[in-house]
């Protein structure tokens, strides 16, 4: 199975010509996204790439569109909708291609690079990035859960007279009355 996230950057990177526009549909190599809701392994993504050499780099400009898989945190109906997002990252092929001052620690240099690997960049651990980022945690169904009469009230008690119900945060008191 190919990954849509990976892309044959060795001629970019050689030639050095102006950025390239290249699109690439394919499943996704795992699952991307938060815990009730996101990218499932195997769903068809499409990634549309600029890549722009930068001499000993190249720069990843991406979109990435997929239907998500989920559920409703209200009323666990499942939700697909379609999602984009838009990633972008510098992959460094030359270990020193960021200096910095010679006094500092160069540990730390070149944290935020990804790295050229054999001629390829892999934008996977981008998008996991910004999925994780924008994703909702809590997601519900746009415009309103489809049948409201389903969603048990916060209290996991529907259909009785709220008012008469104890506040649970003072249940433990009664035995003192």
């Amino acid at each position: 199975m190919t990954s849509p996230f990976i892309f044959d950057v060795a001629d970019l990177l050689k030639s050095g010509d102006l950025p390239e526009h290249r699109v690439q549909i394919g499943p996704s190599p795992t699952r991307i996204g938060v815990e009730m809701i996101g990218i499932p392994e195997g769903q068809e993504v499409t990634v549309e790439a600029t890549l722009t050499p930068l001499g000993d780099a190249i720069m990843a400009d991406a979109d990435v569109r997929a239907i998500l898989t989920g559920e409703c945190v209200r009323c666990l109906h499942e939700l697909r909708p379609e999602s984009s997002f838009h990633i972008s990252g510098v992959f460094s092929a030359d270990p020193h291609f960021v200096e910095g001052n010679p006094d500092e620690d160069d540990e730390d240099i070149n944290d935020g690079l990804g790295h050229v690997d054999n001629g390829k960049i892999d934008l996977l651990q981008l998008l996991i990035d910004e999925a994780g980022l924008s994703l909702p945690f809590n997601p519900q169904c746009l415009g309103g859960c489809v049948d409201d009469d389903t969603v048990p009230a916060p209290d996991g008690i529907s259909g009785e007279d709220e008012e008469k119900l104890p506040d649970p945060r003072w249940a433990g008191l009664e035995k003192f009355l």
